[in-house]
């Protein structure tokens, strides 16, 4: 894959775009919906190598770190069916190549066979080359619905937001609020798209150097070791899922997820996000006409209505 140039100036982040979603956030209150409390273990579970977890002392900050024996992973202690997901992250920083930073959606608490998945994948590098963001979608088990971005800042340098917004009508992956991926549902059954099962969110580091950088030709430097991601300020505006609950939809103004406005981007949101296209990708299934000779059917969907 060709890489392009590292754009001149970052996209618009228009503030309409902001403040529309601050206020429809402002109104949830419905008993359904569940906002997310301020310390780790409230949200939490560590799912394997606790001794490669720590937290800052007031709890606020946590760290999971890579090192040649393991790496570690945490995943909410409740599952949800659409919303918002939020989270700030802080990448590895230095010589990266072969670290991956996972930051995630799934429906099963292992690699199922036939689970529905919305991901991150933050594809560490050489010093001095740019960190990769792949997204995917899975659904039933398959994926391969692939996107890579590069990026307008550092992420090693600062925290910064990363969030999906869930509906029955499209997934949006953001960056800072500025939507780099959209991906719709066309309304039809057996469709590509995850809307039936309930979803916890996950985030671990592990050793992917047979594939994540360079195709594998960059091997992890354990020299390096340990390896740490950073995180804080997880949010979520969303309906908590609670067995046997036949749903989590709702048409109440209280669900603003699940409103008119946020089935569209809006117009500020258009901007940046035809920026994000001439910019920033580097790689979409959707184009690749190898791969996929006969192009899946979501390709043919326009982010645009």
């Amino acid at each position: 894959m060709e890489r392009r140039r590292s754009p001149s100036s970052p996209p618009l982040m228009i503030s309409t775009s902001l403040l529309f979603i601050a206020a429809l956030m402002t109104v949830c209150s419905q008993s359904s919906v569940t906002s997310s409390k301020p310390s780790f273990k409230d949200n939490f579970s560590i799912m394997w190598s606790e001794d490669h977890f720590k937290t800052s002392e007031d709890g606020q900050i946590w760290y999971l770190s890579l090192d040649n024996d393991t790496g570690c992973g945490f995943q909410t202690k409740q599952r949800y069916r659409f919303g918002w997901f939020s989270m700030k992250l802080k990448l590895v920083g230095g010589d990266s190549a072969g670290v991956v930073t996972a930051y995630y959606m799934c429906s099963e608490n292992g690699a199922g066979p036939e689970r529905d998945e919305l991901d991150f994948e933050f594809l560490g590098n050489r010093s001095g080359q740019p960190y990769l963001i792949q997204t995917n979608v899975y659904k039933n088990g398959t994926g391969g619905r692939e996107m890579r971005h590069m990026l307008w800042f550092d992420p090693t340098e600062d925290f910064h937001t990363y969030s999906i917004l869930w509906n029955n009508h499209h997934i949006l992956f953001f960056v800072d609020r500025v939507p780099i991926r959209v991906y719709e549902n066309n309304g039809k059954s057996n469709n590509f798209f995850p809307n039936e099962k309930p979803m916890y969110l996950f985030s671990s580091i592990w050793n992917a150097d047979e594939w994540a950088t360079r195709g594998g030709l960059e091997k992890t430097d354990w020299k390096k070791a340990p390896f740490v991601s950073s995180y804080q300020d997880f949010a979520v505006e969303g309906c908590q899922w609670e067995d046997p609950y036949p749903a989590c939809v709702s048409t109440t103004t209280e669900n603003w997820w699940d409103q008119y406005e946020a089935w569209h981007l809006t117009d500020s949101q258009k901007m940046d996000f035809a920026w994000v296209q001439r910019n920033l990708v580097i790689y979409d299934y959707c184009k690749d006409s190898e791969r996929y000779p006969t192009l899946p059917e979501e390709c043919s969907l326009s982010p645009w209505d």
